[in-house]
């Protein structure tokens, strides 16, 4: 079977139902759960003073650039993104954390955050804390290990 023909101007054209296949019109089907993007928004409004975060591969970088010329998104503002499911890190110049989009576009994030980070299973992620104190301010029993003198 042939899919490419000479048009009657000389152009070799390509059959439009090879690119779409014999079953599908030209809407096509939605995409598949893991490629669909949702509207999450992040509100780091709380911080104080005004700042600039980022989320890699998807804002503009905080390191990168002239503070007075920044394109990050600024902490006085809510920002919406465009997010499909999986892992992400949201970064200020303070502080980092990891958060997840699920697969019905809802947040999740470590309990250990729940002090400063709100909106698990919803759609807003919300920053209210400048630095993380991870477990309530807590020493690290690590740090309180005795040496093995043995």
């Amino acid at each position: 079977m042939r899919h490419l023909f000479l048009s009657v101007f000389g152009f070799v054209a390509l059959n439009p139902l090879i690119l779409l296949g014999p079953e599908k019109g030209f809407a096509g089907d939605p995409p598949a759960v893991h490629l669909r993007e949702h509207s999450i928004t992040i509100d780091a409004t709380k911080l104080v003073p005004v700042s600039w975060w980022q989320v890699p591969g998807v804002t503009p970088s905080i390191w990168n650039s002239d503070p007075e010329s920044l394109d990050a998104p600024k902490t006085s503002e809510l920002r919406e993104l465009r997010l499909k499911p999986g892992k992400y890190k949201f970064i200020s110049f303070t502080f980092d954390f990891p958060f997840t989009v699920t697969l019905n576009g809802t947040l999740d994030f470590s309990t250990s955050l729940d002090q400063c980070i709100q909106g698990r299973g919803t759609q807003t992620l919300v920053v209210s804390c400048k630095r993380m104190y991870p477990h309530g301010g807590q020493r690290d029993p690590y740090y309180e290990q005795k040496p093995n003198d043995g």
